[in-house]
């Protein structure tokens, strides 16, 4: 198996790689030193794991709609990424607790085209399984193409170019199942039959697909009609995945929005085109009958994957959220891992009124060694940019057209390009997700603004229109720190500035940023010298990343970014 960041890096340095550009004219090149994140939340210190037992949620931060897959003794899970680039990271596990990305199933730019979409359109919750020595990833690219699938010998990659799937024209999350007998089937989410009766109307369809041929045939069957129960008026049925137990077809899907709401519910069958029969105890999992004021909270449970361990164990992983007050929290839709019990044949994950627990008994699997790039907990990182390439959580905004950056020797080297940050195209920007309520983003900057309006450095950022940005930059003709907001799309799409401060001494030297979130609070300091940090604003309203108020289905990105005007303007917005 390659190793996570060799498998990145022939993609993006392909895709990214830039010479330093020597002519004075244009914009000096913004060189990062070094790039630091860390985070703990009141959770961490709250509920410590005894040595048997693992945290919840298993990935913090911005992975949405986990899918999963055993082979052998190895498991493989991937999340939606919508339109960061590279999309759907391929994640490799023994033991369902320590997961290493090992690469991602979108990485070269000509394989999706996400144009000038918003953030939270793209690759939508993709499915993983595997059959005869291959690995299938079925997802939908919205507003981009509709449902595809792709195909890998290796997890790590390469994944093929997109095999698109024009039956499920008007559908999205499909999922694809093969049976004991070696047919395979997609299922799928997509309009009902006739007019929708309510906002949120939505069916589960069943298809045949020939693995060979790599397409779906014969006709559709509609397996679900809007939900459990169509005479409660259910909403977005989606998510769906099928697997087999016992002499019956199982059939489980998210139900009731991706909000507050959400549930995961279940029904079955005796045979794969049904008919199905929902489970009287549904829904299998929720926290939508839980106490609002309750402490630590989890909420919006579902959107579930379940998986059987060579041992007989079932355990389910599903996505939640964690807010810091009422239903706002900035780090999006994360990844838990709960086990299944089973009672008179029916799955359950949680009971009603359970809430979900923070840390939990591990799976009876052998302990895998810690990852190296943390994914749950409190914990630090730091890159020292010393590597050929990012490593692969590392991300950017839609798909690179131009060669724009070099890492190596020590420093992440980006080029100003006159896309802002609001401009809704793929700005010089490259950053990780922001994992815990509580983080703290930091880097070392040499850049030596030419013009007004050329700028680089920090940038906390949940979407085009929402986002903070602490930057070294030129105003009336003096060197000056500044940070700029933008917290809708009323505002400029360069954004408003909102604090500045003079830049002293050697303009050669690196200059010191870093962002630090509490909760609902975000501070912004800077430094001349490394750990003489000064603050320039404190107590900024992050709400503004919150999904609650930025809207959509993304986290909120910790990155570097730089920024010119000095050729053509800014695209304006779509």
């Amino acid at each position: 198996m390659r190793s996570a960041i060799a498998a990145l890096a022939p993609i993006l340095l392909a895709a990214c790689a830039i010479a330093p550009p020597a002519d004075r004219k244009r914009p000096a090149t913004a060189d990062f030193e070094w790039f630091a994140y860390g985070g703990s939340d009141r959770s961490d210190e709250a509920v410590r794991p005894g040595p048997e037992d693992y945290r919840n949620p298993i990935m913090k931060g911005f992975y949405p709609d986990p899918s999963i897959t055993r082979v052998g003794d190895d498991y493989y899970l991937v999340n939606s990424t919508f339109s960061w680039f590279p999309g759907i990271p391929v994640f490799h596990s023994r033991d369902l607790v320590n997961w290493t990305q090992i690469g991602n199933a979108i990485d070269r730019p000509d394989q999706l085209d996400f144009g000038r979409l918003g953030m939270s359109r793209g690759v939508f919750a993709p499915a993983i399984s595997h059959h005869a020595d291959t690995f299938y990833i079925v997802n939908t690219c919205v507003d981009c193409g509709g449902n595809f699938v792709i195909t890998a010998t290796d997890p790590a990659g390469p994944w093929s170019d997109p095999i698109w799937l024009p039956d499920l024209e008007g559908g999205i999350d499909p999922s694809l199942f093969f049976d004991e007998d070696g047919s395979a089937w997609i299922v799928n989410n997509g309009p009902p039959v006739g007019t929708p009766l309510y906002e949120g109307h939505r069916a589960l369809w069943l298809q045949r697909f020939d693995p060979g041929a790599r397409r779906t045939v014969g006709p559709r069957t509609l397996l679900v009609n809007g939900g459990v129960d169509i005479a409660r008026k259910p909403v977005w049925i989606e998510g769906p995945h099928i697997f087999r137990k016992d002499g019956f077809y199982y059939l489980t899907a998210a139900e009731g929005g991706t909000e507050v709401n959400h549930s995961q519910v279940v029904l079955r069958s005796r045979t794969v085109t049904g008919p199905y029969v929902p489970f009287p105890g549904n829904p299998i999992l929720t926290q939508r009958d839980l106490a609002a004021d309750r402490p630590n909270p989890i909420t919006s449970a579902g959107h579930a994957d379940l998986v059987e361990t060579k041992t007989g164990e079932w355990w389910a992983t599903f996505l939640a959220v964690r807010p810091y007050e009422g239903d706002f929290y900035n780090t999006g839709r994360e990844t838990f891992l709960l086990p299944v019990t089973w009672e008179n044949g029916w799955p359950r994950i949680t009971a009603p009124g359970q809430a979900i627990p923070l840390t939990h008994r591990r799976p009876n699997l052998p302990a895998m060694t810690a990852p190296p790039v943390p994914t749950s907990g409190a914990f630090s990182v730091r890159e020292e940019f010393d590597g050929a390439a990012l490593p692969p959580n590392w991300a950017m905004m839609r798909n690179p057209r131009e060669r724009w950056y070099t890492i190596g020797d020590g420093r992440l080297s980006l080029q100003p390009r006159p896309v802002s940050l609001g401009a809704f195209g793929n700005p010089s920007l490259l950053g990780r997700r922001q994992q815990h309520l509580n983080a703290e983003a930091s880097t070392a900057l040499r850049f030596v603004p030419r013009r007004e309006g050329d700028e680089a450095g920090l940038a906390a950022i949940q979407n085009d229109e929402f986002w903070f940005f602490l930057s070294v930059s030129q105003k009336g003709g003096e060197r000056v720190v500044k940070l700029e907001r933008r917290a809708g799309g009323t505002d400029p799409a360069d954004g408003v500035e909102i604090a500045a401060a003079p830049l002293a001494g050697d303009p050669d030297a690196p200059v010191y940023l870093r962002i630090r979130a509490r909760g609902a609070e975000y501070d912004f300091f800077y430094a001349t010298r490394e750990g003489d940090w000064r603050p320039l604003r404190e107590g900024e309203d992050g709400r503004i990343l919150s999904t609650r108020v930025a809207g959509g289905f993304v986290g909120t990105f910790f990155g570097v970014h730089a920024f010119s005007a000095t050729t053509l303007p800014s695209p304006a917005r779509p």
